[in-house]
């Protein structure tokens, strides 16, 4: 099979580890990190290298998305030619992870607890993550706000992880060990001593990203949007993301 893969390229390591191993052929894209602080741009780039797929000359089997939910940046993505995979995942911490588990495990009661990686850390100007997922929701408003534009039960669980608290003096530090690089791990520690933050670090694990390159897309871990779908939001710790027909 022939994979198209688009990734946020703090996943560069991971992905491209995984591709030397992989069964199929996978080409990779990778956005820089940040984006998803703008998610209407970041949508725009996404969509736009799907859009790209389905003009080409190639005729992959699928389109495999690097990224999760991150900040509502692939909402209404658009599946054109071939079937679109995405993680099921609040945000790449997840795929850092390996599990949408581990993710609940580690930072369920906290979604905007403060990490790094070292993929994260040698991408930018940040070396600790510089955004949370009440940051990128803290812009839809009132409870109102979001319930007009998601409905009551979903606005409920945004409010949840809006009103959690930031949280703590210390820092996640997702440690991949196939990936795993000395000198910038030392040098999160440092920049986390000099904030003031102590340092917890997670064993990482390619798990999620393997499977995803492999074409293991079990239905409680990945989403397949068929062609002429795009992806909606679910917004609770489990389904995430949904498939619904496109209106375009």
């Amino acid at each position: 099979m022939e994979f198209k893969l688009i990734g946020c390229d703090v996943l560069t390591r991971e992905v491209c580890y995984c591709i030397a191993r992989c069964p199929h052929a996978v080409s990779p894209v990778f956005l820089p990190k940040g984006e998803h602080n703008v998610p209407e741009r970041l949508r725009e780039r996404l969509q736009a290298e799907v859009d790209a797929v389905a003009a080409g000359e190639v005729a992959y089997d699928a389109v495999l998305l690097g990224y999760g939910l991150c900040g509502n940046a692939t909402l209404g993505l658009t599946a054109r030619t071939c079937p679109l995979v995405i993680p099921r995942a609040h945000d790449c911490t997840t795929l850092f992870l390996g599990s949408k588990a581990a993710f609940i495990e580690h930072f369920g009661d906290n979604p905007s607890q403060c990490w790094a990686s070292v993929g994260y850390s040698e991408r930018g100007d940040s070396i600790l993550s510089d955004a949370s997922t009440r940051e990128h929701l803290a812009g839809a408003g009132s409870y109102e706000a979001l319930a007009e534009q998601y409905g009551e039960e979903n606005a409920r669980y945004l409010m949840d992880a809006l009103s959690t608290q930031h949280g703590s003096n210390e820092i996640v530090l997702l440690d991949v060990p196939e990936t795993r690089v000395p000198e910038v791990l030392e040098r999160i520690r440092r920049e986390a001593e000099a904030t003031g933050l102590q340092v917890r670090t997670l064993t990482g694990s390619i798990r999620l990203i393997e499977k995803l390159l492999s074409g293991d897309w079990p239905s409680g871990e990945f989403l397949v949007v068929p062609p002429g779908q795009r992806v909606a939001g679910v917004y609770d710790m489990d389904q995430v993301i949904t498939a619904e027909p496109a209106s375009d």
